[in-house]
This record gives structure tokens, C-alpha cells and sequence, in this order.
């Protein structure tokens, strides 16, 4: 009995290794190249896989995702002799696993030193003010040079991305300054704008309100000459009234000598009421109208006496 219990055990354990190496399960977006006697023989797709055991053996698991590498700077010359550290990022799926497999060893070393060499021979043509401002065109002619190389590997570069192209350290100080500089430049340009703009706004609205004030004081001239032409006026119109109302009182009230030679009297007084009268001239009607207030006084009797 024990002797069957051991035949058993093996039997169970020999069962178990057989569907183990029999049954091969491959991951989602994986592919398992399998070798027959070291030669290859097949390529299993994701899911559950059989193969014969002791004889097929799964040598290696192709991951077929689009994968990112990223390369450490490279040192490159430019053409104006000025080296600059490049660091890359390179985008790449496996297309063939067989190729990726057996055409290369290393399929991602091969990439790194031919993005080194391309990007040497893509930058050396360029200055540094070229190579800092045409990412685009280093990217676009790095992406076309691995991409045709990698082809027979099995491998596509999707993209391919500069992550930075760092001058040396006394060139980007000469930036820096020329970057300040013109930085400057463009402020002081913009105040003196500013200020021309200032300057000009200022004299059309000193303009403006120069025309403005000139408008109101003629306005205001033309209103006061009016107003004193239409005073003056009203003032002869008045005085021409009371001339003609006084006239026809004259002339209804038909006044003799002596009331005039009255009204001269009265109106005598005021001709000294000014301050500054010093000399008073006596017209010589002045005797006329005291001979007529005389005879006023004496009355007609007197008249009549002297005779």
C-alpha cells in the first residue's frame, strides 16, 4: 500500500507538471515567441495557449504597448562650435515580435545610440539659435530617421520629444542678458509710447478746451453786446418818449418867460452840488432870468406905477 500511495503521488505530481508545461496563459497586449528544440517555432496571442511540454518552450514575453524611454542628455556641437546636453523621450511599440526578438538584441540600447548619432548629425548642421527655436524640425527629422531604421527590428517610434537643449552655462548667462536687455528694450519703447500718447491726448484736450473757452467768451461777448445793444435802445426809445412827452407838456402848457426863468433858478442849485465844482461860469441868460423874476415879484402894479 504505501509502495501505490508513492506511485500515486508521482503520478499526481507528474500530471500537474505536464499540464503546466503544457498550458501557457499570455497577458492582454502581450505576445510569447515560442523556440522548438532552440529554433524558433511560434508566436502566442493573449489568452490560454497550448504547447507541448519538454519539447516547445515560451523563451520570451514581447510587450506589445506603446512604451517611453528617456534617454540622458547627450552632449552635441552645433555648428557655430557650441555644445549644448540634449535629453530625449522617445515613444515606440513593438509591431513584430519575431523581429524585436531575433533582428536585435537590445532594441531599446540600439534606439538610444541611433537617436544619439541622428541628433548629432540633425543639430550639427544648426546654430544654437536655430537648434533652441526648432524643436519641431528636430523632432519630425529624429522620428524619420528612427522610424526607417527600426523598421527591420520590428519596432515603430511614434514620436519622439526634446525635453531640453541646455546651452552652456556662460552662453545662457549672454542669454539671459540679451533676454534682459530686451526685455528693456521693449519696456522703455512701450513708456515712451505711452507717454507720446499721454502728450498727445493731453494737447487735443488742451485744444479742445482752448476752443471751448474761446467759444464761450465769444458766445458771452456777442450775449453782452446784444443785451447792452438792446439797453441802449430801450434807453433812447425811453429818453426819445419822455423828450417828446415833456415837449408836448411844453407846448400844451404854452409856459410864459417868468415860469421859465423859475425853472432855470431851481435848476441852478443842483448845478453846484458836485464836490469837485470849483468854478461856476454864470451864463449870461442868468441876468435875463433875475430881471424876469424880478418883474414877477413886482407884479403888474408895479408896472403900472413906474409908469
Amino acid at each position: 500500500m504505501p509502495a501505490v500511495a508513492v506511485v500515486l503521488v508521482l503520478a499526481l505530481i507528474l500530471v500537474v507538471v505536464f499540464l503546466a508545461k503544457t498550458v501557457r496563459i499570455v497577458p492582454q497586449a502581450f505576445a510569447g515567441v515560442v523556440e522548438r528544440f532552440g529554433k524558433y517555432h511560434a508566436t502566442l496571442p493573449a489568452g490560454l495557449n497550448m504547447v507541448v511540454p519538454f519539447i516547445d518552450n515560451v523563451r520570451y514575453m514581447i510587450d506589445l504597448r506603446e512604451n517611453v524611454v528617456s534617454f540622458p542628455p547627450q552632449p552635441v556641437i552645433t555648428e557655430d562650435n557650441l555644445t549644448v546636453s540634449i535629453d530625449t523621450v522617445i515613444y515606440f511599440q513593438v509591431t513584430n515580435p519575431v523581429a524585436a526578438t531575433y533582428e536585435i538584441a537590445n532594441y531599446i540600447q540600439a534606439i538610444e545610440q541611433l537617436t544619439m548619432t541622428t541628433l548629432r548629425n540633425i543639430v550639427g548642421g544648426m546654430t544654437l539659435e536655430h537648434a533652441l527655436t526648432s524643436r519641431d524640425q528636430i523632432n519630425n527629422g529624429l522620428r524619420g530617421e528612427l522610424d526607417g531604421a527600426t523598421g527591420k527590428w520590428g519596432v515603430r517610434v511614434n514620436r519622439v520629444e526634446l525635453k531640453g537643449i541646455d546651452p552652456p552655462p556662460s552662453i545662457s548667462d549672454a542669454m539671459e542678458q540679451q533676454m534682459r536687455a530686451e526685455r528693456s528694450k521693449r519696456a522703455a519703447i512701450l513708456t515712451a509710447e505711452g507717454e507720446r500718447q499721454s502728450a498727445i491726448l493731453t494737447a487735443e484736450g488742451n485744444k479742445q478746451a482752448a476752443i471751448l473757452t474761446a467759444e464761450g467768451a465769444k458766445t458771452s461777448l456777442i450775449l453782452t453786446a446784444e443785451g447792452d445793444r438792446e439797453a441802449a435802445i430801450l434807453r433812447a426809445q425811453g429818453e426819445a418818449q419822455a423828450i417828446t412827452a415833456v415837449f408836448e407838456a411844453i407846448h400844451e402848457g404854452r409856459p410864459d418867460q417868468e415860469l421859465l426863468a423859475y425853472q432855470y433858478l431851481q435848476a441852478m442849485p443842483k448845478l453846484a452840488e458836485g464836490t469837485s465844482n470849483k468854478v461856476w461860469i454864470v451864463p449870461s441868460e442868468f441876468s435875463k432870468a433875475l430881471e424876469g423874476i424880478g418883474q414877477l415879484a413886482k407884479g403888474p402894479d408895479s408896472g403900472t406905477t413906474q409908469k
